[in-house]
């Protein structure tokens, strides 16, 4: 379908394309499934500027993690999947890992389909502070990794540019790495709360909702940044449209005639509506603490 579908996750942008397997010149997408903790990992790779047009998306690395069952209350099989966050984060962060990491947790704790970056910032193990009190030293015997941690709001409620708070975070603490956590928007309903993007290319805080602010990343902090996000809610008009279009195709409809029917539909004034699940606080409570530990055993110690 043609029509416009708001997503922030890069593997859904390539499953648009009218056939799974065609080939998008500047663009590499690789897969695996782990069978046994049933987590499946995708990997776009966007080379160069003609797969960044065709993706609309920066030039980089974009790695999808699904985890249908995260939505569960199972201690077992969330150490996996934040085994395997933490195991995508040293790939993406290199040798930067051992250097100061700053954690930025976007989003506004009132709301809580946004509060994925505030309530992950809340579980974190913060060293910083320690290090700088009780010397390498003390940093060297418990082997320690050097991490602060912002939760900067939203505009509404600071009148500043997030990007404009981090400037100054940055420019005061001079951190090595950034690692920047966002809710996203997704266009699949089975993907909101059970999939998780990291990207090496920044993130545009209130993108998920159309409401875009100015980018976080390595040109406007002149440092390295890695977004990690959850797809929390999903665009209504989405929902509509995939509802209608496989109704309209199982009655005899046309491809022609469904696209004008769903562009009709997306110009009514669900347009800038989100739905979320009714179970989004225990959700965002628990997949916050899995971020939260695969950034501890990633970024707070340092073996």
């Amino acid at each position: 379908m043609n029509n416009k579908i708001r997503t922030d996750l890069a593997l859904e942008v390539r499953e648009s394309f009218p056939e799974d397997d065609v080939e998008i010149k500047g663009v590499i997408l690789t897969e695996n499934y782990d069978e046994k903790n049933r987590i499946r990992v995708s990997t776009v790779e966007i080379k160069d500027a003609r797969g960044a047009k065709a993706m609309q998306k920066p030039i980089g690395t974009y790695i999808t993690i699904e985890a249908p069952e995260i939505e569960k209350s199972d201690e077992d099989y969330h150490r996996p999947v934040s085994d395997e966050i933490a195991k995508q984060l040293r790939k993406l962060a290199g040798d930067l890992k051992r250097e100061e990491v700053l954690v930025v947790g976007l989003g506004n704790r009132e709301v809580t389909p946004d509060a994925l970056g505030p309530q992950v910032v809340d579980n974190l193990f913060i060293t910083r502070h320690l290090i700088r009190e009780y010397g390498n030293e003390f940093k060297d015997k418990h082997h320690l990794g050097s991490v602060s941690a912002i939760s900067p709001g939203v505009m509404a409620q600071t009148g500043m540019e997030t990007v404009e708070i981090i400037q100054g975070i940055v420019k005061e603490t001079n951190p090595k790495l950034l690692i920047v956590i966002d809710a996203l928007a997704s266009r699949s309903v089975n993907r909101v709360n059970t999939t998780i993007q990291l990207t090496d290319t920044g993130i545009s805080p209130g993108s998920g909702v159309g409401n875009n602010r100015k980018a976080l990343n390595e040109e406007s902090l002149g440092t390295k940044v890695i977004a990690l996000g959850v797809p929390t809610v999903v665009d209504a008009a989405t929902i509509v449209a995939d509802t209608l279009t496989k109704y309209m195709e199982k009655s005899g409809f046309d491809e022609v005639e469904i696209n004008q029917f769903i562009s009709e539909i997306r110009e009514q004034q669900i347009d800038n509506m989100f739905v979320t699940p009714k179970n989004i606080d225990e959700s965002i409570k628990r997949i916050s603490y899995t971020v939260s530990e695969a950034l501890n055993s990633c970024f707070a110690q340092s073996v």
